[in-house]
């Protein structure tokens, strides 16, 4: 559903400003100058009529038309107290372990509960650089959507660890460390059968699966992005399921879960590559992150236990 249509007019005392400025100053709710300009480089902001560019400079009687939904934005910045599970916290950065079933940040339709919410209760700055996503546009979500501090993120039925990021200039380092693949993570996993070798690799392309726009698929190479998962066996529950740790050398959306279930073991309990009933929860935690810290200049590496319920299994 297209957002609503926000309609200004260009007063006299307000001429001469940047198209992105004038908007940022009439909607102090907005995130950042940033998310402006994203939404006026999709084309979402029309000044009489035409599509212009972020530094055109606005004149008296200049109708503005933005759309954006005002609700959205009002209720994804709210401050909310939710505990956090934190790690590790400094001036610049913290790490939070989240919980299963918490979604990272607000989306249209779900503005509360989140760790967005709980971050902005906790935290008194955030980074709002709000760097483009690798796939933003394929998995349809809002155009409203912000992400204060969130760097990279998890689905919302994995748990883990997840680095937060205090100001920009931290921010945009971690974003280019995790795009470099100067970041270490480890995942572990529950999958269905028995894996037979004790380690291995998965190189196949990732993209849109052909008939469910909210999944994705093994495609060819030159259909789709590079995804490498490395993996190995932790422990085998006979033949009925396999912990494994997980490696992803790449960062695409539902990596993980799709090139487990092309192996023919998919992630138990996942409702969109296996199925849902094989376990409670989506059977995948983000057990451990690794990275330079980019003001101390100092490897840190943070880990968590294996979940309960995982090791639980079968008994």
């Amino acid at each position: 559903m297209a957002a609503p249509a926000q309609t200004l007019r260009v007063t006299e005392d307000l001429a001469s400003l940047r198209l992105d400025v004038f908007i940022t100053k009439a909607f102090p709710k907005v995130p950042s100058r940033t998310y402006i300009q994203r939404l006026i480089d999709q084309g979402q902001v029309k000044v009489n009529g035409k599509i212009l560019k972020a530094g055109y400079k606005v004149e008296v009687d200049d109708e503005v038309v933005v759309f954006m939904d005002l609700l959205d934005i009002g209720d994804a910045v709210a401050a909310e107290n939710i505990p956090l599970n934190i790690f590790y916290e400094d001036q610049w950065l913290l790490i939070v372990n989240k919980p299963v079933g918490m979604l990272v940040h607000p989306v249209h339709g779900h503005h509360g509960g989140t760790l967005v919410n709980a971050l902005m209760h906790h935290c008194k700055t955030l980074s709002d650089v709000n760097l483009p996503d690798d796939d933003l546009d394929e998995v349809n979500l809002d155009p409203a959507l912000i992400r204060p501090g969130i760097v990279h993120r998890l689905d919302r039925e994995t748990s883990g660890l997840l680095v937060v990021a205090k100001d920009n200039n931290v921010h945009v380092k971690l974003a280019k460390a995790f795009e470099q693949r100067q970041v270490k993570k480890k995942y572990l996993a529950l999958v269905k059968g028995r894996i037979e070798f004790d380690e291995g690799k998965v190189d196949k392309a990732l993209g849109r699966h052909p008939h469910k726009r909210d999944k994705k698929a093994v495609v060819d190479d030159d259909k789709g992005k590079s995804a490498i998962t490395v993996y190995r066996v932790v422990r085998r529950f006979g033949d009925k399921a396999t912990l494994v740790s997980l490696f992803p050398q790449s960062g695409r959306t539902h990596q993980l879960r799709v090139h487990m279930a092309y192996l023919k073991h998919p992630i138990l309990g996942d409702d969109k590559y296996g199925e849902v009933q094989s376990f409670s929860r989506l059977a995948l935690h983000a057990q451990s992150l690794g990275f330079y810290h980019p003001e101390l200049r100092t490897f840190m590496e943070f880990s968590t236990p294996v979940p309960d319920e995982f090791l639980a299994y079968g008994n």
